[in-house]
């Protein structure tokens, strides 16, 4: 009978250290937050314009489209790239965040050729020290847009 109440004892406090394990993970897992704003184009599919978790915010990839109208803006890709990044400034506002806190972008162009203008703008809005970026020219981008840039940032408020 020794034997059998030591087993039942070791069983019940393996399950006991598994539960609480598994309650303590639960408890650890990361909460995420979808963001919404007018003042960036709506989604066109199922995906968010960003999510926030554990103190980041991961942006949806932005393209030059007016937030107002859902059209491209036009004057080629350096008024798309001021576009994209208007829009990707907007919806960092609504999750807490804005420009400054960018740690990573990546940046699909068309047509690398357009790499020079891009970074340009690009450099005037994102201040130092400057995010990790990647930057790859890509077949197509969604309506034909020039460019699409996407970013995570550091969620500075909470929202």
């Amino acid at each position: 009978m020794g034997f059998h109440t030591i087993s039942g004892i070791r069983y019940s406090l393996i399950a006991v250290i598994l539960i609480t394990s598994a309650l303590a993970v639960g408890a650890q897992s990361p909460v995420k937050k979808a963001i919404a704003t007018d003042e960036a184009p709506k989604a066109i599919g199922p995906y968010s314009q960003a999510i926030v978790a554990n103190g980041f915010v991961f942006a949806a990839g932005q393209i030059g489209s007016d937030p107002k109208t859902g059209t491209l803006v036009e004057g080629g890709i350096e008024a798309e790239t001021e576009q994209v990044l208007k829009n990707i400034e907007a919806v960092l506002k609504a999750a807490g965040s804005s420009m400054k806190d960018v740690v990573k972008a990546t940046v699909f162009l068309a047509d690398m050729n357009d790499f020079a203008k891009m970074n340009a703008i690009y450099g005037k809005w994102m201040g130092e020290p400057y995010p990790a970026r990647s930057t790859v020219q890509v077949a197509r981008l969604p309506r034909d847009a020039r460019i699409e840039i996407e970013v995570i940032a550091v969620a500075t408020q909470k929202k």
